[in-house]
C-alpha cells in the first residue's frame, strides 16, 4: 500500500533497514518521468520525493515508500539517467526492507514491470 513519511524517518530506515536488493534498470520507456510514474504505479508505491513535470533534466533521483497489510516497510531508491548517444535509460532502483522476501519480491516485481509499455497518461 502506497504509504508516507518523512524525509529524517525514511533516512532513519533506510540506514536501518539490513535487505537490499539492486535492481538494474533495463525499459523500452525512454522518458524519465513516465518511467517514474510506471514504476510507482506498478508497485502501488508513494514517491515522496516532489517531482516538476516542467522540469526537463537526464537525470532522476526519487525514493518511493510503501506499508505492507502485516506493518512492513518497503522503502525504493530510483536512481535513473537518460543517456545521450542512444536515448535509452540507464541507472538502477535500490529496494531495502527489514525482512529479505519483501526486497526480493519487489525486486522480481520492478524487474517484470519495467520491461512492460505502460498505458499513455
Amino acid at each position: 500500500r502506497p504509504a508516507t513519511c518523512t524525509d529524517e524517518v525514511f533516512r532513519s530506515m533506510w540506514a536501518e533497514f539490513e535487505w537490499e536488493n539492486k535492481v538494474a534498470i533495463s525499459t523500452s520507456i525512454t522518458e524519465l518521468q513516465p518511467f517514474l510514474n510506471h514504476v510507482v504505479s506498478s508497485t502501488n508505491m508513494k514517491c515522496l520525493t516532489p517531482i516538476d513535470s516542467s522540469e526537463k533534466g537526464s537525470f532522476l533521483a526519487a525514493n518511493l515508500y510503501a506499508r505492507s497489510v502485516f506493518g512492513e516497510d518497503a522503502l525504493v531508491n530510483l536512481s535513473v539517467e537518460k543517456k545521450e548517444n542512444d536515448g535509452k535509460l540507464s541507472g538502477y532502483i535500490r529496494i531495502r526492507s527489514k525482512t529479505q522476501g519483501i526486497a526480493l519480491s519487489l525486486g522480481d516485481r520492478i524487474t517484470s514491470v519495467q520491461r512492460e509499455i505502460p498505458e499513455s497518461d
